[in-house]
């Protein structure tokens, strides 16, 4: 296959979510047939509901800039299926996607075809077994994985990672995971396991934060919890304090007062990770200025864009409006079904002066006729425009107030969308 056949081949295998096949027997099947790729390097899981994907930022910065080889693998992406894997902060290219792809999928039909499987893997389970072979191809030192959904049953725990950490846990994926944070917070925490070297804890409540330490105690895992670091916020920079060291940086690379907590997440993976490579504290500073992450908080002339997804991730934006945003705004809002746009619209709408509604391409958005209903009565619909597609979005929301900064918010993949219309 090239490029083009293997993308509509992974996408003819369903959405990634709602087509999800949740378990690991399949996963290890495939990985086997494929010889293992996942044992030939260090792994990092790493879950959570939040901050996944900038405590994954953050860490491949600080171990490149160690001179380790990194292999990162993250979901989902915004507009080309190539961006999940990354060495060395290159995307893979398209014709080794291709090529690997062609070889999943072979051994993925050879195991249907032996009565091996009842059905072939789905589109995430190819996607993190393409991403395995890719890191082995390379020869990377360390693997970082972010979790796709939960935990216990996702496609990356089958790649049996060393060390795992898990960021703050909120309500997300209720269908799949649970109605309760404790459930959720369980089917997260099993990625920690007894043959799990080392795990990271980041900030929780207290009840969350027993949780995850009673697994690690159960499983006989040494944790650390990250959020026990001090971290202090001045005008000048930012000082983290661990056991070890002190790190000072005159800004995050990462928007957001939020990503303090994703930072000392990272750092302390980063510190126990220097007892098998040579990772100085100029490396881990090095990495928490340069960490960068499309679509989380990322400037694009007046446009501000956000993955946002959950009530959450959605109030930190709207933090981060509060303190950084002195325009007025506009923001243009989807969302996926699953997720609860009320409680987005109610925490994000009252820092808008214009709301657009619209809807992304994805079979799993709202209609934006469904989210006009469930907009909060106490939200002003004087000023809200809907449409039908994100290209009129950006029309709408540029004609209707031409001074306003635009925020695009909701869903990852409304952002990806909007970028690639904004980034040539």
């Amino acid at each position: 296959m090239n490029f083009a056949v293997s993308e509509r081949y992974l996408l003819s295998l369903g959405n990634e979510v709602s087509a999800m096949k949740l378990g690991l027997a399949s996963m290890r099947r495939l990985l086997a047939e494929l010889g293992n790729p996942q044992t030939k390097f260090v792994k990092i899981q790493i879950a959570g509901t939040n901050g996944k994907g900038s405590v994954c930022a953050f860490l491949d910065a600080m171990l490149r800039s160690a001179n380790l080889k990194v292999g990162l693998y993250t979901s989902p992406h915004l507009t080309s299926m190539t961006e999940r894997i990354r060495v060395g902060n290159k995307e893979i290219d398209e014709v080794t996607f291709a090529r690997l792809a062609t070889r999943v999928r072979r051994a993925s039909e050879s195991l249907v075809e032996r009565g091996d499987l009842d059905a072939v893997p789905t589109f995430f389970e190819q996607m993190t077994a393409i991403a395995l072979l890719a890191f082995a191809k390379a020869k990377a030192d360390v693997a970082i994985l972010e979790t796709g959904l939960g935990g216990r049953l996702d496609a990356t725990t089958a790649a049996d990672a060393e060390i795992a950490a898990i960021t703050r846990i909120d309500r997300d994926h209720e269908r799949y995971l649970g109605s309760s944070l404790t459930k959720i917070a369980a089917e997260k925490a099993a990625i920690i396991r007894p043959n799990t070297q080392f795990a990271v804890l980041g900030e929780q409540t207290a009840n969350i934060q027993r949780l995850l330490a009673r697994r690690c105690r159960e499983s006989k895992v040494p944790f650390i919890d990250a959020g026990e670091a001090a971290a202090k916020v001045e005008s000048d920079g930012i000082e983290f304090t661990t056991l070890r060291t002190k790190y000072r940086v005159k800004k995050l690379g990462l928007a957001g007062r939020h990503q303090v907590e994703n930072a000392k997440v990272a750092i302390a993976l980063a510190e126990h990770l220097s007892s098998r490579f040579k990772i100085t504290r100029k490396s881990i500073e090095s990495g928490l200025k340069n960490a960068s992450n499309p679509g989380r908080l990322e400037w694009i002339g007046r446009f501000l864009l956000d993955g946002a997804h959950n009530p959450s991730g959605v109030k930190a934006l709207a933090n981060y409006i509060r303190e950084n945003v002195v325009a007025p705004v506009t923001i243009i809002f989807a969302a996926m079904e699953d997720k609860n746009s009320r409680a987005m619209m109610r925490e994000l709408f009252p820092h808008a002066r214009t709301i657009v509604l619209t809807q992304a391409s994805n079979s799993r958005s709202t209609p934006y006729q469904r989210l006009l209903k469930q907009m909060p009565d106490d939200i002003s619909k004087e000023r809200t425009f809907v449409t039908g597609s994100v290209e009129s979005a950006l029309q709408v929301a540029k004609a209707a107030d031409p001074d306003a900064v635009i925020v695009v918010a909701g869903s990852l993949y409304l952002v990806g969308e909007v970028r690639a219309r904004l980034v040539p």
